[in-house]
């Protein structure tokens, strides 16, 4: 049975609905991961197609999507069910996502370049829809099944961890598949592997949030532009999102990067899978002391201190043009670190705003605050890959159909610098809006919970 929030009810939640919550993850760090590691070499190594043309294909998906996330949060925000107005959605969208995940991957032999990449196209615009649906509710949930601050960061800590652990196995074991299969079919059979994963994440996450409370805030009135212009003005969300989304462009790229740094500079494409441990080992370890160090000093300190490492990272992971395999582990293991932190502060920063707001207000406008957040995160990740593929054909970069090529120098620094140096710079620039956040932890429970101590 649902449990719904009532006033003095203790904000703190079982450690059930923590990991049933958090386990959304599995879908939502697989989803995310794969296509960015494995699309756009599936495109240009084994496909044919050119490196601009494959970043257009990995990008037009992701564009709808930025469309489609403020439509999906409002439409959640409007849901009326028994289970609540977030809930139902992850099951009804997340078995979309799942089966049409799976069909990315499975493009039969059409004798057609052009035809082949219609088919990602069609199916990985089909998938991004599903994921709308799936993603926004499922961000917007902590805003309303607790009142606390500090339960919100450990809401996603829990969150992060397992997106950590999901992107390590997804991402480790995806090219191990593709490999161990070999050619297309290779690709195909990671694909449904890939889907099934999602599909275990969604079932989880819905059944696991069952005796979660359900937020009791109406609705906010007025057309979505209305919504969209409101929630627009929020200063606070303004400037963390603008720094969330350049930093989702910074990953963004360096995920699509590291199947060309294994293969083309470090000259083995195994490297792809250590790569990925040493970057989500350290989030695996450090997650919770990420969120213990923030309660302490707060979130946005903690937000930047995480940035730092990231972008310092990143900038050493330079020395991988020389082919130096250890130091570009290490950097790698660096910017895991930076990463963690870099997950769980604006997640648990994101629902102290719409919280406030809906405090402030009376209306719930949860769906839509998530919508626009999942949209510019959508955005910054479909910008990565796209930022890369545009490098690589800057360098010259040569497509294959699944045949060796030796590729030039200027492609091999256009690889180098697309996963090192701009990460990097975009993550720095970043901190300048992180900087003008001025919500804290009193002002968050003063208008969370007021002089009676609960909402």
């Amino acid at each position: 049975m649902t449990a719904t929030a009532s006033p003095g009810e203790a904000a703190r939640l079982s450690r059930g609905v923590r990991i049933g919550y958090g386990s959304g993850s599995v879908a939502t760090g697989a989803f995310g991961t794969v296509p960015g590691l494995m699309l756009l070499p599936y495109l240009t190594d084994e496909l044919g197609i050119a490196a601009l043309w494959a970043g257009v294909v990995v990008f037009l998906p992701k564009g709808w999507d930025v469309l489609l996330n403020p439509v999906a949060g409002r439409v959640s925000d409007r849901t009326i069910d028994p289970a609540g107005p977030r809930r139902p959605w992850l099951i009804r969208a997340g078995l979309m996502l799942a089966g049409a995940f799976a069909l990315i991957f499975a493009a039969p032999d059409l004798d057609s370049r052009w035809l082949e990449a219609g088919w990602v196209l069609v199916f990985f615009v089909l998938a991004a829809s599903a994921y709308a649906f799936f993603q926004v509710p499922y961000v917007a949930m902590p805003a309303e099944i607790t009142t606390s601050y500090d339960e919100r960061t450990r809401l996603m800590t829990w969150r992060v961890a397992i997106l950590a652990l999901t992107i390590m196995l997804a991402g480790a074991t995806a090219p191990v598949i593709r490999d161990a299969v070999g050619g297309r079919d290779g690709y195909r059979v990671m694909g449904v592997v890939m889907a099934l994963v999602i599909l275990v994440g969604v079932v989880s996450a819905w059944w696991g949030t069952r005796s979660a409370p359900i937020g009791a805030v109406t609705a906010g009135a007025g057309t979505l532009r209305e919504q969209l212009r409101v929630v627009g003005q929020a200063r606070d969300f303004r400037v963390l999102l603008t720094t969330f989304v350049l930093q989702a462009l910074a990953t963004g790229c360096m995920l699509a990067g590291v199947a060309y740094v294994a293969e083309d500079l470090l000259g083995r494409t195994g490297a792809a899978t250590i790569l990925f441990v040493c970057f989500v080992g350290p989030a695996l370890l450090l997650t919770p002391l990420w969120a213990g160090w923030g309660e302490r000093v707060g979130k946005k300190k903690g937000y930047v201190a995480a940035s730092l490492l990231l972008a310092a990272g990143a900038a050493l992971a330079i020395l991988a043009r020389g082919g130096n395999d250890a130091w570009t582990f290490v950097a790698t293991g660096l910017v895991g670190v930076g990463y963690a932190g870099c997950q769980v502060f604006p997640m648990a920063m994101l629902p102290d705003v719409a919280a406030v707001d809906a405090a402030r207000t009376g209306e719930n406008r949860a769906g839509v605050y998530t919508g626009v957040w999942t949209a510019g995160e959508t955005l910054g990740l479909a910008l990565g890959p796209a930022l890369f593929a545009l490098m690589l054909a800057l360098g010259g970069y040569l497509s294959s159909e699944g045949r060796d090529i030796s590729q030039p120098g200027s492609a091999l620094t256009a690889i180098a610098l697309g996963f090192s140096l701009v990460p990097a710079a975009l993550t720095v620039v970043s901190l300048w809006w992180l900087q003008q956040y001025t919500l804290d932890t009193a002002e968050v429970a003063a208008a969370t919970h007021g002089p009676g101590g609960s909402r």
